[in-house]
């Protein structure tokens, strides 16, 4: 970098240009005035190479320039376009290659870690923060932090704030922004008519970029590579993850969402949307809430007061649960794996134990048929569709999504969901008209159906074991219960030695916390063998495992299970709402 020469100033002057003091104006060796128009020049700046053009939009280069713009103690890398500012960039780092137009305030201002450190408090929104924001937090660490204070310690000692610093990376594309402040750009990001961004962090790189497009407000925030927020969307306090869409004026407050949730019209709050959240109604409200391979229907709410102690209730869908149009639930409430939920859920029921149920609220009772959601097409569309609607990019992702299904977190709460059924009938009979359980009434019909049903959920376990598993004598039995960390499945006994790590100093940060978990979720197939030979062992007769009977069982299972996706399908289309090559196709599927 060099100093301006007399005659340089001179041009530059000529050409509208000032500054208040020009002996702090740097330029590049190769710099030419012709470059430079209507530019005024306050406390130090850097300038790189404006010699070359650029690709502004596809098809149209542009020669490099900076035009009707103040800086004050920028710094700008080689070949940038930087025009029609019409407030001012202030302490800004700005990359190579950016084209940055039409936008009002670009700054820095006080110390600033750019929204990396960040506490908030999620599913209860009024209590202590329990998720650190920082760039790169996945899923599991969100997950880990929420319920191990340990870790949450350390994910604040190994944030290392002065890396997000106020800055526009390389390749960058800013236009008509009315503000941004203490806000870092990575490369490659595209931030196109937003309204204002501040305090936050937007990662981007050249293989993944980021979009924030029209009207967005974004305060406090993390925003991972390859996420859009778009659309007038708002969002305070709140991470954004891989792939994760924002938009149509959707409202976040104080909530996280990961790989490929997709959020439209409505609003969160507190809310924790792991992987697949997918909310798209106008009418509809997430708020003190555990989500993930979820699906909201319009006009779906829940309340966080239970009366007049504040918005201290929470609750859990788990997995694959779905709520229809006009559902509320009333917290705390807690809804098992690949759960349907209906009405108006006021009894505070807790289904954990007791997955592919139906819950549907009428007054004030809440009925529960179990098991019955495993036989629809919905279930069916869902377990395939998750995988192959996986945006991000193999090499680079940070989540750890399991979509396997029927898996060992599934199939220990289909075995304790038998066992509840078994304890009712005992409690109140085998003929009893209706049983009670946690804040549910189940029908006799309903009870006897579950039980079938988890006995077939049991054996497409076995089934999918089989088709993936060459050698069935490989894998030590084992046992044990199982944890889904917000995508990824383990065993429980894993995490309670990482978290017994993590208290003993022996896992000194995040980097080394997150390898661990990757190892462990690498070794989930030869886990989920070891809990389907423990299966077996403890589902036949003096603990003696016939492979051949359990893979007859398997194949009748999986069987029996298509033809009831088929039976519903029908139904379908007996209804009059799909056409016959529809149902045509869709059998095709299924049996293919």
């Amino acid at each position: 970098m060099r100093e301006l020469s007399v005659n340089e100033i001179a041009i530059l002057e000529e050409q509208g240009c000032s500054a208040e003091d020009w002996a702090e104006i740097l330029v590049d060796e190769d710099f030419t005035t012709s470059s430079v128009r209507d530019v005024s020049f306050y406390g130090h700046v850097e300038l790189g190479s404006l010699n070359g053009s650029m690709e502004v939009e596809d098809g149209f280069w542009r020669r490099s320039c900076l035009r009707n713009v103040t800086l004050r103690n920028v710094t700008i890398g080689d070949e940038c376009i930087i025009e029609n500012i019409r407030g001012y960039i202030s302490d800004y780092k700005i990359g190579n290659r950016c084209y940055i137009s039409d936008c009002g305030i670009i700054m820095s201002q006080g110390s600033t870690t750019c929204g990396a450190g960040e506490t908030i408090s999620v599913l209860n929104e009024a209590g202590d923060g329990n998720i650190v924001l920082y760039p790169g937090l996945t899923s599991q660490m969100a997950w880990l932090m929420i319920n191990f204070p340990e870790v949450r310690t350390l994910a604040q000692n190994s944030v290392k704030t002065e890396d997000w610093q106020p800055s526009i990376g390389n390749n960058c594309r800013v236009v008509g922004v009315k503000e941004i402040v203490n806000t870092y750009i990575g490369d490659s990001a595209e931030i196109r008519g937003a309204t204002r961004i501040y305090e936050s962090t937007i990662e981007s790189t050249d293989d993944i970029s980021t979009f924030v497009g029209s009207d967005v407000i974004m305060e406090k925030s993390v925003v991972a590579p390859g996420a859009t927020v778009t659309d007038g969307a708002k969002v305070f306090e709140s991470f954004v993850g891989e792939q994760v869409h924002i938009g149509k004026g959707f409202s976040s407050e104080a909530s996280v969402f990961f790989a490929n949730s997709y959020m439209d019209n409505g609003e969160s709050c507190a809310a924790f949307c792991g992987p697949f959240s997918a909310s798209h109604h106008k009418s509809t409200l997430l708020i003190g809430g555990a989500f993930s391979f979820y699906n909201a229907g319009s006009n779906t709410n829940q309340s966080n007061h239970a009366y007049k102690m504040g918005p201290i209730h929470w609750g859990t869908l788990a997995r694959g649960t779905k709520t229809a149009s006009g559902c509320h639930i009333l917290w705390p409430a807690t809804f098992g794996v690949f759960s349907m939920v209906m009405g108006k859920v006021q009894t505070h029921p807790n289904t954990r134990q007791l997955p592919f149920s139906y819950i549907i609220a009428e007054g004030l009772t809440t009925h529960l048929i179990p098991g019955i959601n495993l036989r629809t097409v919905g279930t069916w569309r869902d377990v395939g569709k998750w995988q192959k609607r996986d945006l991000r990019p193999v090499e680079n992702r940070r989540d750890l999504v399991n979509c396997s299904f029927p898996n060992p977190y599934v199939i220990q709460s289909v075995l304790e969901g038998k066992e509840v059924l078994k304890q009712l009938q005992a409690k109140y009979g085998m003929d009893a008209a209706e049983y009670k359980y946690k804040g549910c009434v189940i029908r006799h019909d309903a009870l006897e159906k579950g039980l079938h049903y988890y006995d077939m959920a049991l054996r497409l376990f076995l089934y999918e074991y089989f088709l993936t598993t060459s050698d069935t004598d490989g894998a030590d039995s084992q046992g044990g219960t199982w944890l889904d960390l917000c995508g990824m499945l383990a065993p429980k006994a894993e995490i309670d030695r990482v978290v017994q790590d993590v208290r003993s100093g022996s896992i000194t940060s995040v980097a080394e916390l997150e390898g661990i978990l990757s190892s462990i979720n690498s070794d989930y197939k030869v886990n989920a063998a070891a809990y389907a030979q423990h299966i077996m062992k403890q589902e036949s007769e003096g603990g003696f495992i016939d492979q051949d009977y359990w893979l007859r069982e398997a194949e009748e299972a999986h069987s029996e299970w298509l033809s009831l996706i088929r039976a519903d399908a029908e139904k379908e289309y007996a209804m009059g709402d799909v056409e016959e090559k529809q149902l045509r196709d869709f059998i095709e599927k299924i049996e293919g």
